[in-house]
């Protein structure tokens, strides 16, 4: 598929379409290095899971994927990684993954994604993840982090079939605090969808912050928090009310904020985290997906060593 294509805005929400002004000072959207494709498709082969199909177009690559959890030997461990230190003004990034039946798939970030400061225009990422029959998928990038000025659009669509696992998360930090930089991005917005193969929507989620517009401290945004992480966590293999009772004892002793709910139509649980600092809503987070995991696959969550 070519670069144009990928660089489309299809869906653009209507306040990024009226940003979307040429560049100045550096290269357009849409030239070679501004869009980013990573395409992969995983299958289950000999006991594991491997990768089938894989394409890519800088600045997004992978490497080969390893098999690091001793508990759960064949889940594939996907880092994904970009050229550069992040994303800049007028960056177009899609990540297309499929997980096929009875798959094990764990996608993260080798590092924090980085948005720098936006003059005419935004950076965008979309992400596609199918997840086929009795195939366990965990979508879990390393944190978001606006620089002052930067403008960010990223939505996640996730179709899962109704015997499959997904667990999705995100984390948000307020920008480079050592920098003196709390919430001095310009826009940030993020949605998250899940449907099934037939196209019934399960669930949407919207999370938009304009800290030069709105503000970010209302009780309904963040009020005295500065960080944000989230977990989505879409399956059947548990009932959703004892899913809810382990989240919340997982969290029962934690240093932030929390709220643990039912998803809609029944396919899930949501977590909400907000923290005044990253260190706390990363570790309850970490706490999070390892009792999901202990409920759901027997096992604990494996430590990745990234920092």
């Amino acid at each position: 598929m070519t670069s144009s294509v990928w660089g489309t805005n299809a869906h653009l929400p209507e306040e990024f379409a009226a940003l979307d002004l040429p560049v100045e000072g550096g290269l357009p959207v849409g030239a070679p290095g501004k869009v980013g494709v990573l395409q992969l498709s995983l299958g289950r082969s000999g006991g594991t899971t491997r990768i089938e199909r894989h394409y890519q177009q800088a600045p997004l690559h992978v490497y080969r994927p390893i098999h690091l959890d001793e508990n759960l030997p064949e889940m594939a461990f996907v880092f994904v990684q970009q050229f550069g230190d992040g994303y800049v003004d007028g960056d177009r990034c899609r990540i297309d993954i499929d997980c096929g039946p009875e798959t094990a798939v764990h996608v993260t970030t080798q590092a924090a994604t980085n948005v720098y400061r936006a003059e005419r225009n935004f950076a965008r990422q979309l992400v596609e993840l199918h997840v086929g029959r009795g195939a366990v998928l965990e979508y879990l990038p390393d944190a978001v982090v606006p620089f002052r000025g930067s403008r960010l659009f990223q939505r996640t669509c996730l179709t899962a079939d109704s015997h499959a696992t997904a667990i999705l998360g995100e984390v948000l930090l307020p920008g480079r605090v050592a920098h003196g930089e709390l919430h001095a991005y310009e826009l940030y917005r993020s949605e998250t969808e899940a449907r099934r193969p037939d196209g019934t929507l399960l669930f949407a989620d919207l999370l938009r912050l304009h800290p030069a517009g709105e503000g970010v401290r209302s009780l309904g945004l963040l009020g005295g928090s500065d960080v944000i992480g989230t977990l989505y966590v879409v399956t059947e293999r548990v009932p959703v009310e004892e899913l809810v009772e382990v989240l919340r004892g997982s969290l029962a002793d934690c240093d932030v904020l929390a709220g643990v709910s039912e998803l809609p139509n029944g396919c899930g649980v949501f977590v909400r985290l907000l923290g005044r600092a990253s260190k706390p809503v990363r570790a309850a987070l970490t706490d999070s997906w390892n009792a999901v995991r202990l409920a759901l696959l027997g096992v604990p969550a494996p430590n990745l060593r990234k920092g």
